[in-house]
């Protein structure tokens, strides 16, 4: 099982790391969370400023008090199937929000600082089904919660998307477990190069749109040549009848100056 912590707004991996396969989602958190801390440099100060927000697989109780014990904010989906069915027989008003509807209920005691919490209803194949969610967030009301949850974890669908298609994540594999940790972490290098390629170089140029796949397949594989005086480059040339070597030699002189930084 690989677990992974990304940053949502430049699509860099922030951790990674690999787990034997029958390990649990919420075993890894602790894990991750401290490896977050180490990396970012989280301090006391700044952790009263960070959320996390986790799905159901991650969402125990035990988790959510470790979290808000190290002073995050939490937006949460709770794991407990029995806990969602309790809670929304509490719910005095249910408002309809797209096909669910959405209620709220008191708090109760326990929690190391003031929650809200709210429940989602939804009706699949003639049944009811209900999930629960735990925030520290103030927030206006429950559909700017629905919405603040629902933003969360774009970043790893398509980082782990992209990794398989670009990189080729799920086509190599090591029998070694140790090789295969050392196998993701290369794996990290090369996205997050190519993410500081894409911020530094693409952003605002008509390859904006690409991702990594597109990156790799389309940009990097145009024929070229490095030219070096010394120790320093000095001249990137590009076979000018590929398909966008002129714009890419424009967005590669921009990278290689340091414009962007």
């Amino acid at each position: 099982q690989l677990a992974r912590v990304s940053a949502v707004k430049y699509h860099e991996t922030v951790w990674s790391d690999v787990f034997p396969g029958n390990y649990h989602t919420a075993q890894c958190v602790e894990p991750a969370v401290l490896a977050a801390e180490f990396a970012l440099d989280l301090s006391a100060k700044r952790r009263k400023r960070t959320v996390w927000r986790l799905d159901g697989g991650a969402g125990s109780e035990k988790h959510m008090h470790w979290l808000m014990q190290r002073d995050y904010h939490i937006l949460a989906k709770g794991l407990n199937n029995r806990r969602s069915h309790a809670l929304a027989r509490q719910v005095q008003r249910w408002d309809p929000y797209r096909d669910i509807l959405l209620g709220e209920v008191p708090a109760p005691q326990g929690y190391p600082r003031p929650v809200r919490i709210f429940v989602i209803q939804r009706q699949e194949n003639g049944k009811l089904h209900h999930n629960y969610y735990v925030t520290t967030l103030k927030l206006p009301s429950k559909k700017r919660f629905l919405a603040a949850y629902e933003a969360r974890g774009g970043a790893e669908v398509e980082q782990f998307r992209g990794d398989k298609q670009a990189l080729g994540l799920s086509a190599r594999r090591k029998r070694s477990f140790l090789g295969q940790k050392a196998y993701i972490l290369l794996t990290d290098l090369a996205h997050n190069l190519l993410a500081d390629f894409y911020h530094q170089a693409l952003v605002d140029s008509r390859f904006a749109a690409y991702g990594l796949k597109r990156i790799v397949r389309d940009l990097l594989s145009t024929p070229g040549l490095l030219v070096f005086h010394g120790n320093q480059l000095k001249r990137v040339e590009l076979l000018s009848l590929k398909q966008f070597s002129g714009d890419l030699l424009i967005c590669l002189e921009r990278y290689f100056s340091g414009e962007l930084k």
